[in-house]
């Protein structure tokens, strides 16, 4: 029985509901059926905060047909995310959502089968990997953004996912994409939205029929490919990835296809959210702008060297302040594999159990004014995010910790360097931004904002 076999034996062998009721957590399940599911959806950070005034920090509550317990603050993080006795199963916990969708995922794979995984997928984060990288975004984002539409308002979200559509596709797959390039962005347009369709019927005009229809078209878009890039020479990762099939063994096409279709997910769509929220940060309090474009033109370059990353201090301020405000994965779910006990609470085997990056990020014990835009909050004279090593976590942590973290923060200042350098950018007095929280955070209305071209 090889890894994945024995991961799906065991997840598969969990009952559905806890073998033991949750009596001794407090809370409730609310509505019958959909429980407090349209709540979660309209606004999860409300109804986290609400639930936390109402019943402490430990409660349990029902989400899309899904009774659990939901866990908060730092020492929460720390118990699920570092996970020392492998109680907590990401597979478990996610697979009733994206299993379909995002079948075999990195996220959707547990203890010894994650780490083999993991240590064949990390190859594409590594130092000489990321350089290579930031070689190629410098021209290609400098490029496109020249086109950009100035003096009249854009939807920044639309411009923005074809543009990391088109570098993820360079750097990963190897790719020049072409006509099919928008197809290959609603397809996975599709596939994000369809994890929270709440009827998982194949029903032509519902979510989850858009969804698996754009996921079979990921799967012969990539599968199409591996034959070509099995004997190719070209520097991208699902070249490289191919060949480490071959070598490591264990490694099926299926496997390759899964994990680049989950990798182009993973580095896109949450550094479009961080964008997103980036500029909508930067159009509120312009002087941020100003302040990173200062920090930018003292490098005297054109384009980063890999080197140059540190030295934009300030902008890594504001990458950290608005991941700490708009994390794009607002809360990380779990289900124990074994009876666990957390701060005198029983939670038992298959036992559903949510931490929220949302929460602990506004908590006024850790961050001062956790309202208000403040990146220097993160200078190493203030160091608030030094209280507790779980208490700032867009990347979850522990065995699961984001293996794109360095890459995010990599594309968000290239991006930033040449478009802040290119552009102002603003929004319409007193706008603020509909946003939608799960499962990524993502504006609602394409967030509407006028560049303006710097003389």
């Amino acid at each position: 029985m090889n890894r994945m076999e024995a991961a799906q034996q065991e997840a598969a062998q969990l009952p559905r509901m806890p073998q033991r009721k949750l009596d001794n957590i407090p809370g409730d399940y609310g509505w019958p059926l959909l429980g407090e599911t349209v709540p979660f959806l309209k606004d999860y950070h409300k109804l986290v905060t609400d639930r936390a005034r109402q019943y402490g920090l430990v409660f349990k509550g029902s989400v899309l047909f899904q009774r659990g317990v939901t866990l908060l603050g730092p020492d929460a993080n720390e118990f699920v995310l570092k996970d020392p006795e492998h109680a907590f199963s990401s597979r478990a916990a996610w697979n009733p959502i994206l299993e379909k969708l995002f079948t075999d995922g990195l996220m959707l794979r547990d203890f010894a089968d994650h780490k083999f995984h993991r240590r064949i997928m990390q190859q594409a984060f590594k130092k000489p990997a990321l350089a290579s990288y930031l070689d190629r975004m410098n021209h290609h984002i400098g490029t496109e953004i020249q086109d950009w539409p100035a003096g009249t308002e854009m939807k920044f979200l639309e411009h923005i996912k074809t543009l990391l559509l088109d570098v993820g596709a360079q750097i990963f797959f190897g790719l020049e994409m072409g006509p099919e390039s928008d197809r290959v962005n609603q397809s996975f347009i599709d596939t994000t939205e369809a994890s929270l369709a709440v009827v998982r019927l194949e029903i032509p005009g519902l979510l989850w029929h858009r969804g698996m229809k754009g996921r079979r078209y990921l799967e012969d878009f990539v599968t199409g490919l591996i034959p070509q890039k099995r004997n190719s020479d070209t520097p991208d990762f699902f070249s490289e990835l191919c060949k480490a099939a071959d070598e490591e063994g264990g490694l099926t096409d299926r496997d390759v296809m899964n994990h680049m279709i989950f990798l182009l997910f993973a580095a896109h769509d949450t550094t479009t959210s961080t964008l997103c929220s980036i500029i909508y940060m930067l159009a509120k309090h312009p002087e941020w702008q100003e302040i990173l474009v200062e920090e930018m033109k003292g490098l005297g370059k054109t384009a980063l060297d890999y080197d140059d990353l540190g030295k934009l201090e300030k902008t890594g301020w504001v990458f950290r302040e608005t991941l700490r405000m708009r994390p794009p994965l607002t809360t990380f779910p779990r289900r124990t594999v074994k009876e666990v006990e957390y701060q005198g609470y029983l939670l038992p085997k298959n036992t559903l159990v949510n931490i929220s990056t949302l929460y602990t990020h506004y908590m006024e014990e850790y961050w001062s004014q956790p309202l208000r835009f403040d990146p220097e909050r993160f200078s190493d004279e203030r160091a608030e995010h030094k209280k507790h090593f779980y208490q700032w976590v867009p990347f979850g942590g522990g065995h699961h910790k984001c293996l794109g973290l360095n890459f995010a923060e990599l594309q968000t200042k290239t991006f930033l360097y040449h478009f802040l350098q290119r552009y102002r950018v603003r929004a319409k007095e007193d706008y603020e931004l509909p946003t939608q929280q799960v499962p990524l955070i993502m504006p609602k209305d394409g967030l509407p904002v006028t560049i303006e071209k710097r003389v």
